[in-house]
């Protein structure tokens, strides 16, 4: 994903996080903030220490970025959100994270109902 589709500076981050608009579901934590004047979603990702060590962390990473990039033309465009990820993340196949990911955006509503 390119650059300019990242929240990256941890006053980003933090803007986002004290909007206290958020959803879970039991893998991921979704924070939200609508940004109308953004031309397209930017997304952080956060994958913590209690999920594994760094190749765990980064494996989760990957396949969060690969679903955002399959689900780009279906996602809310004038917003920042956060994904998180929780512990029981860790060894999903690419298949289960894409189902909790794509329900979790569909409770914070920034994906289409329509889409699988």
């Amino acid at each position: 994903m390119r650059k300019s589709y990242r929240v990256k500076k941890e006053a980003e981050f933090q803007k986002v996080f004290e909007k206290h608009d958020s959803v879970a579901n039991r893998m991921f934590v979704v924070y939200q903030m609508d940004k109308p004047d953004q031309k397209h979603f930017r997304v952080g990702i956060s994958v913590g220490k209690k999920v594994g060590n760094a190749v765990h962390r980064n494996w989760v990473k990957r396949r969060v970025r690969q679903t955002l990039l399959e689900l780009k033309p279906d996602l809310k465009q004038d917003v920042d959100f956060l994904v998180i990820a929780r512990p029981r993340v860790d060894g999903l196949s690419m298949k289960e994270v894409k189902q909790n990911l794509v329900h979790v955006l569909k409770l914070a509503k920034l994906l289409d109902e329509g889409e699988e």
